[in-house]
Order: structure tokens, then C-alpha cells, then sequence
């Protein structure tokens, strides 16, 4: 399974060093940037870049999107099919997101979660398996179902 990252330069730094903790553990890794700290970049550009690739391949991939509050990229990655996006708070709020709502993205603000915290959110999110309950997957169909639809209207 590869684990896309992107991050402005707000959350640069955080991504940086959970990314390195994640390589040190033998995780394939790809970087969809920023790959320097440079305070004009835009969020977009990156959580877009994540969305994308997890899109692509939803069952093989994870993303982590980190930027100053977390919600920039959130929305961005949301845009794309098959991207189950969400900003993290809790390592148990993460547990539950990715048990029940089998997420496929997880995004960090760096101004509100500390390294810590994130670390423990980041190893809670690449461990918790999807449970796959009749009643989780009926609501993903619903969801899978609207997102259909949005595309129809476009």
C-alpha cells in the first residue's frame, strides 16, 4: 500500500517528520509535496495532487494531508471519487473513521494537533482495518450514490 502526503507550508514541518517516522518503519512512501518550505505555496495544489492518486486507487493507497487547519485540504481532497476524506482530531475519532467509514484520507491541522498526537492519529489510521458491517456498507453505497449523482449534475 503506498501512503500519498502533500502539505502546504503551514504543515510542512509536521509532514516532514511523520512522513520520516513512517519511512523508518518500511511504508512506501510517495511525496506529492511540498517538497520545501516556501510560504506562497496554495493547499490546493497538494491535496488535490493526494486526491488524485488515492482516487486512482482507492483499495491500494492512503493519503495524509496536513496544513494549518486542516480543513483546506480536507474539502480539496473530498472533490475526488472514491476519496473518503476527513479531518482528524482524536486517535479515537480516527479509529472510528476508518473502522465504520473505512476512510481512505486523514488530514491534520498543524496548528491545532500536536506532533504527538498526530503521529498516534497517523499509526491509528494506517492500522485500523475497515469492520465492513452490512449497516457501514449500506451507508458507503448511499454515499457512493450521491457522489454519482453530484457528477450528473456537472
Amino acid at each position: 500500500m503506498v501512503i500519498y502526503f502533500g502539505a502546504d507550508h503551514r504543515g510542512f514541518p509536521l509532514k516532514e517528520k511523520l512522513k520520516a517516522a513512517l519511512q523508518s518503519q518500511g511504508y512506501e512512501i510517495a511525496d506529492m509535496g511540498a517538497t520545501a518550505l516556501d510560504p506562497a505555496d496554495d493547499y490546493a495544489d497538494f491535496a488535490a495532487a493526494v486526491g488524485r492518486k488515492v482516487s486512482l486507487a482507492a483499495d491500494q493507497s492512503r493519503g495524509v494531508l496536513v496544513c494549518g487547519s486542516g480543513a483546506g485540504v480536507d474539502f480539496t481532497a473530498n472533490k475526488f471519487p472514491r476519496v473518503r476524506s476527513f479531518l482528524g482530531i482524536t486517535p479515537d475519532q480516527v479509529y472510528d473513521a476508518r473502522h465504520d467509514d473505512d476512510v481512505n484520507v486523514l488530514c491534520i491541522s498543524a496548528n491545532v494537533i500536536d506532533e504527538n498526537t498526530a503521529q498516534k492519529m497517523l499509526e491509528t489510521f494506517l492500522a485500523t482495518p475497515f469492520k465492513g458491517e452490512e449497516r457501514h456498507r449500506r451507508r458507503l453505497m448511499k454515499v457512493a450514490q450521491v457522489e454519482e449523482e453530484v457528477r450528473g449534475m456537472q
